[in-house]
């Protein structure tokens, strides 16, 4: 089994490269038409990583930082069906967790959360995002520097999509009022999802004590609960 690279390594490679901005097409690694090998099941539920899922379930995809942290803050949700770590919203297909590093893809470091809207609704989701990092500092989270830590959510629909700005402007007008400084989500129409390599799956409960980088604001998010945040998918 491979080891996941030490926490010393992920702080090096962020910070040596090109880390804050994202590259043109022009710019990025090439990548590969291989798809990335990943494990038939979630490592918590047991439940499918993959595509096809049952009837009636969505999607949604979230960037908060170290994916390892982000994976696990969903996983455990009531009505969350699975869960996969990977890489979106950039040029190079089918990265490796080495190239997204580097700087050179454009990617982010991305959760993709599979749930039942029977169950749990897109506001509750996107109240998890906004409370479990800090969306106002740009190309990092933390100590953890680079284009593949920022703030991003990736939506499926247009009721998604209107639900997301609406819950940005909320947050927004709370954080305010808390004295901090602007939100920096990127909010944009899911890209392609790749997933990332078997190791990082389920990372934190593989090696409940690996590192994780999160931390919010402590400022709550005025949705979920019963508060809505505009129509949802």
């Amino acid at each position: 089994m491979r080891l996941a690279p030490p926490r010393q390594w992920r702080q090096t490679a962020a910070t040596m490269m090109k880390s804050t901005q994202i590259p043109t097409p022009a710019e990025a690694l090439p990548g590969r038409a291989e798809t990335m090998p990943v494990p038939e099941r979630h490592f918590v539920n047991s439940r499918p990583l993959q595509p096809p899922f049952p009837a009636g379930l969505e999607q949604a995809i979230f960037g908060l930082g170290c994916f390892w942290g982000a994976e696990k803050c969903f996983w455990n949700l009531s009505g969350v069906y699975t869960s996969a770590v990977g890489y979106a919203g950039g040029h190079t297909p089918n990265p490796t967790y080495r190239e997204v590093c580097s700087g050179y893809t454009g990617h982010n470091e991305v959760v993709l959360v599979v749930y039942d809207p029977q169950q749990i609704r897109y506001e509750d989701l996107l109240k998890t995002f906004w409370e479990a990092h800090n969306p106002t500092q740009g190309m990092r989270q933390g100590n953890d520097v680079g284009t593949q830590y920022r703030s991003g959510i990736y939506t499926f629909s247009p009721a998604q999509k209107q639900a997301a700005l609406h819950s940005r402007d909320l947050y927004q007008q709370a954080l305010k009022t808390a004295g901090q400084g602007p939100i920096t989500t990127e909010i944009l129409d899911a890209p392609e999802f790749y997933y990332a390599e078997d190791y990082h799956q389920q990372y934190l409960a593989k090696n409940p004590n690996g590192y994780c980088g999160l931390g919010g604001t402590g400022v709550s998010c005025p949705i979920g609960l019963g508060v809505g945040a505009g129509p949802t998918a």
